[in-house]
C-alpha cells in the first residue's frame, strides 16, 4: 500500500468525522478498497470495540436530524437502509409514534398553513404528507384539522 492511500480504518475513521454511520454502511463504503479477504472486517471489529461505531449513536442521530421532517415510516426505512437492528428499529419507530400527529401538524402548518380551499387543494396537502412518511389516519386529522384524538 502507497503513503498516498489511506488505510481502511482511516477511510472509516473520516466517514465517522462527518456523521455517525453504521457498521453495514462503513463496509458498503469501503470494500472496494478492501485490498485482502477479511482486513475490512478486522478493521471494523477494532473501532466498533473502540466505540467509534455505535448503533445507539446511529439511530440517535438519524432521529435528531430527520424525525422533525419525516414520519414514522420514512424515518423507519432510512434506518433499514442503513443496517440498524431490527429491535433498534421497533424501539426508534415506537417513539416517533408518540408524537406523529405534532409532527405532522407543525410540517403541514409551516408548509400550508391554513386548510386547503378545494378537494384539488387538500390531496395535494396529504400527498405532501404522505411522501414524507406520514399514516393515512395522521394525515386525515392534520388535513381535516381535527385535533388529537
Amino acid at each position: 500500500m502507497g503513503f498516498d492511500q489511506p488505510s481502511l480504518k482511516g477511510r472509516a475513521l473520516r466517514l465517522l468525522a462527518g456523521r455517525e454511520h453504521s457498521r453495514a454502511e462503513l463496509e458498503r463504503k469501503l470494500k472496494p478498497h478492501e485490498t485482502e479477504p477479511g482486513e475490512l472486517a478486522r478493521a471494523l471489529d477494532e473501532l466498533q470495540a473502540k466505540g467509534f461505531i455505535d448503533e445507539q449513536r446511529v439511530v440517535a442521530s438519524v432521529l435528531h436530524r430527520r424525525a422533525s421532517r419525516l414520519g414514522a415510516s420514512r424515518v423507519k426505512h432510512e434506518l433499514q437502509a442503513k443496517g440498524v437492528s431490527a429491535e433498534a428499529v421497533a424501539t426508534a419507530v415506537a417513539d416517533l409514534q408518540g408524537s406523529e400527529f405534532e409532527r405532522a401538524r407543525e410540517i403541514w402548518r409551516r408548509k400550508f398553513g391554513e386548510p386547503a380551499a378545494d378537494a384539488a387543494g387538500q390531496a395535494r396537502q396529504m400527498r405532501f404528507l404522505a411522501a414524507r412518511g406520514f399514516g393515512g389516519d395522521v394525515i386525515r386529522r392534520v388535513v381535516g384539522g381535527r385535533d388529537a384524538d
